[in-house]
């Protein structure tokens, strides 16, 4: 396996958004590909604006993977306009598609960080971590964290993570779970159970 850690180019960001929303298992919210296209293209730009490390691994000159992580004190890694542009009005379609459905998942996240808040004082957020799904298995994800781990040495990251997503890896990998909540989506109608999770860990 010949991966490398490269700068990541702004003409790749349409390859990561083409595989981004199976690693976050948007599938499991909605079958309507232009409502996964939105939510994908969502969170992409909204962690990416928030990111101070943009990790990204390249096979072949092919993004793989990616990570984004916040860490405090560092500088923003990537500033647009355009990005926020794209923030602002998914946001809004996504206020009209899913009618405030997922408020109950972004108040289990707060809920878990701020008892997390209590007894720790993290130096940091993974934000995001997407493998090309037809390369899962391959280390790629470790490869990430093994390069985030060198740049933030000592310093304690969390992550807020979910029962659709490949949880486990963050298990096998030494991240420690802190909170979990249980919760219900309404979504177009249909009633999702969800386990959402916060992780961390001393790099």
């Amino acid at each position: 396996m010949d991966i490398e850690i490269k700068d990541i180019r702004r003409k790749d960001f349409n390859k990561i958004l083409s595989y981004s929303g199976e690693g976050m298992g948007v599938g499991a919210y909605t079958d309507d590909p232009r409502e996964i296209r939105l939510y994908s293209r969502y969170f992409w730009y909204m962690e990416l604006t928030k990111a101070t490390q943009i990790i990204c691994a390249y096979e072949n000159d092919e993004p793989v993977g990616v990570l984004l992580a916040d860490m405090n004190g560092e500088k923003k890694a990537y500033r647009s306009v355009f990005a926020r542009i794209i923030i602002g009005l998914s946001d809004f379609l996504m206020g009209i598609i899913f009618k405030g459905g997922a408020n109950s998942y972004s108040q289990a996240n707060d809920d878990m960080l701020k008892k997390f808040l209590k007894d720790n004082k993290p130096d940091g957020e993974l934000c995001f971590l997407a493998v090309q799904p037809d390369k899962n298995g391959r280390g790629i994800g470790t490869i990430l964290l093994n390069e985030l781990a060198k740049r933030a040495k000592g310093r304690l990251i969390y992550l807020f993570t979910d029962s659709n997503c490949t949880y486990q890896f963050y298990d096998k990998r030494g991240f420690a779970l802190e909170q979990k909540r249980n919760i219900t989506l309404d979504l177009h109608g249909n009633k999702i159970p969800l386990d959402c999770f916060l992780y961390s860990k001393k790099l």
